[in-house]
């Protein structure tokens, strides 16, 4: 009965997530709503400057961001432009995005969690890190 109920809640999912319902629910995520959060600055080819608001994985220096949903014109933003900005607690800071991937891409994927549920959740969204070396 469970693993119906969970293929049942994963085709609703795929099928909203087809129809636009889930980008368009995705696109307007809160700002900080009490978790740690921070706003990454991009730009796009033309100069426009474009914030979204993401959680930081935090390795001792070492600063990560992962692309979980669907909608994510910011993340090949600083694919395109890896120079990026990051304001944390007032304090903005300039980084270089790195894709990451491999060996690195695996370890995070191991290591920062993401529940069951939030896969349903983002509509099965494979997860995308980017490494933000300061600039």
């Amino acid at each position: 009965m469970r693993q119906r109920a969970i293929a049942t809640l994963a085709l609703f999912v795929l099928a909203i997530a087809q129809s636009g319902c889930m980008t368009a629910f995705a696109a307007f995520q809160p700002e900080n709503i009490g978790g740690t959060t921070v706003v990454l600055h991009t730009t796009d080819a033309d100069g426009n400057s474009y914030d979204r608001v993401v959680t930081p994985i935090d390795e001792g220096e070492q600063l990560f961001i992962a692309a979980n949903h669907w909608p994510r014109a910011w993340y090949y933003r600083a694919l395109e432009n890896p120079d990026v900005s990051v304001t944390r607690e007032g304090k903005t800071t300039d980084y270089r995005a790195v894709p990451v991937s491999g060996k690195e891409r695996e370890r995070l994927l191991d290591e920062s969690g993401f529940p069951l549920v939030a896969y349903l959740f983002t509509g099965f969204a494979p997860r995308q890190f980017l490494r933000l070396d300061p600039r």
